[in-house]
């Protein structure tokens, strides 16, 4: 494959404007994307985003170091974790040799990591719907400085490894499975600031990634440049049109994505793949809007919106912006602190 790949590139500049737009992960979407519809191998699929991944992470990171949304003494615990994980996770994928069966295997890996994604961005928004009505109900008091917040190390250390782990196996898991389990072990700390701790942890953790698949993947120099060519100005474009628009249906969509593609990873028919998604969509939908009602929200998103307009008499919050998914305001809480949908 030459350097430049004109379709890969313009799949690479898709993905980057929703992970501007959403904040979610690359790897989410670009592994199986070259795999079902570049025919590319397995392992060079992940390597090869793996390392392109490095390359757009410390854009995320930077926004959110300069809003102070960043727990350091959190990063560094995580790191200590997630940094030997993800180059233990290039070295699993080594010792279990080449050919075929490893490739097969690195399917199934990448298909149960894509459906575990699915659902821990579904329990993902759960926990944001949680602290919006916690929000509500607090008085107007002020917050803890965020590098106050004690780090619960041991629990960290092992979030971090598991993590890296499997973003150094399959290239997804960052921006997914890590950040429920801080949002599960740090309650009270805020979304938008574990994200961005995330966010800057995921910098070291790719590169020690990316660095093992250089040396014992499958990289590929032309792959991985025809993917950052489309995905670094997308991550651009899309950062800038976060600003003015949700990507809370963009992020929903998605999450249905990933169930059918790790579905599909997993052998299941073409049928079962469309059932499957037709009874996320159809199900999923009626059970949000159930969970949104008894959490003291409108049903839909868009009657939520309406309400706070009305509530508010046009008052305004300030809006997220960059690699943080959550970019539109619906609710403002007793406190004045701005929650918005998930």
């Amino acid at each position: 494959m030459g350097w430049w790949d004109p379709a890969i590139a313009v799949a690479g500049l898709v993905v980057g404007v929703v992970v501007g737009l959403t904040g979610m992960g690359g790897g989410a979407l670009m592994t199986p994307i070259l795999v079902f519809f570049f025919g590319v191998p397995p392992l060079a699929a992940v390597s090869s985003d793996v390392v392109a991944s490095f390359f757009m992470k410390p854009i995320g990171g930077i926004v959110h170091l300069r809003r102070g949304t960043v727990h350091l003494g959190l990063v560094t615990w995580l790191c200590l974790g997630s940094i030997p994980g993800a180059f233990t996770g290039v070295l699993v994928l080594r010792a279990l040799g080449g050919g075929e069966r490893m490739q097969e295997l690195l399917l199934v890996a990448l298909g149960v990591i894509l459906v575990i994604a699915a659902a821990a961005m579904a329990i993902k928004a759960y926990l944001k719907l949680r602290e919006r009505e916690r929000l509500r109900g607090q008085p107007d008091v002020a917050e803890p400085r965020l590098s106050t917040v004690p780090v619960r190390r041991v629990a960290t250390v092992l979030v971090g490894l598991g993590g890296g782990l499997v973003v150094g196996m399959t290239s997804v898991g960052a921006g997914s499975l890590m950040i429920v389990c801080l949002l599960l072990l740090y309650p009270t700390i805020r979304t938008s600031q574990l994200v961005g701790t995330d966010l800057v942890q995921a910098v070291p953790l790719v590169a020690a990634a990316s660095l093992g698949h250089i040396l014992f993947g499958d990289f590929t120099m032309g792959l991985t440049g025809s993917i950052l060519v489309g995905a670094v100005p997308g991550v651009w474009l899309g950062a800038r049109v976060s600003s003015r628009t949700p990507g809370s249906l963009v992020r929903r969509a998605l999450t249905v994505v990933m169930l059918a593609s790790g579905t599909k990873l997993l052998g299941a028919s073409t049928g079962l793949v469309a059932a499957v998604t037709l009874a996320s969509v159809v199900v999923g939908v009626a059970t949000w809007a159930v969970v949104r009602v008894r959490h003291g929200e409108a049903a839909l998103v868009w009657q939520q919106r309406r309400r706070y307009r009305e509530r508010e008499a046009g008052a305004t919050t300030p809006a997220a912006s960059g690699t943080d998914a959550e970019t539109a305001p619906l609710l403002t809480g007793t406190t004045g602190r701005a929650v918005t949908d998930s």
